[in-house]
């Protein structure tokens, strides 16, 4: 029966079977994972989900302006335009089909990673996926060959800012500006080993 559906459609029938097993109480089946989202490297289409939604979700939350949309885009495409696979990542975590997190790990220099757009659909925090993000972009960053990575993010992101301080990132400078339509401090965190 699954003969005639591409690959897409077999992916998002088989989510949403499993969404209904999920509903209606049915075991997981003997060898599937306990957590209820996975992680995977960016496919087409991911990167204008990841622009979109950090716009929607700023937006909503804290109340920035399109500036910030903006600089999300311009991240997005140098990550694109510059894709190194051997240095450089996105992952999306990816629950009932449906994209609801990312992280990126991009080259500042031959020894420096810089962790950016870290993002938790607010359905699904609570899960651990911010923290298996940045486990998983740090594991990463050690794998090819960093010595540091850095991130740059504003004071009151709070649960990003337990995640890093979590992973053993440490605040090195703090920096008022004006920016997204609002009066900000910047945070600039580091990781060393």
């Amino acid at each position: 029966m699954l003969t005639p559906l591409g690959a897409e459609e077999r992916r998002h029938l088989v989510s949403a079977m499993a969404r209904i097993e999920r509903w209606l109480g049915a075991p997981a089946p003997a060898g599937a994972s306990a957590e209820p989202y996975l992680l995977r490297t960016h496919q087409p289409g991911d990167i204008g989900w990841v622009i979109q939604r950090h716009g929607a979700i700023y937006a909503e939350e804290y109340g920035w302006n399109a500036e910030f949309e903006v600089l999300v885009a311009e991240i997005a495409a140098r990550f694109l335009r510059r894709f190194d696979p051997s240095r450089e990542r996105c992952w999306i975590a990816e629950r009932d089909g449906e994209n609801v997190g990312c992280v990126f790990l991009v080259r500042k220099s031959a020894t420096v990673g810089q962790l950016r757009l870290l993002l938790v659909e607010s359905s699904a925090r609570g899960l651990g996926i911010g923290r298996r993000l940045v486990a998983e972009c740090l594991r990463f960053a050690k794998h090819a060959g960093y010595r540091k990575v850095t991130l740059w993010t504003n004071k009151g992101l709070d649960a990003a800012r337990h995640l890093y301080e979590e992973a053993g990132f440490r605040l090195m400078k703090e920096e008022p500006h004006h920016s997204f339509g609002h009066d900000l401090v910047a945070q600039t965190w580091t990781l060393t080993w």
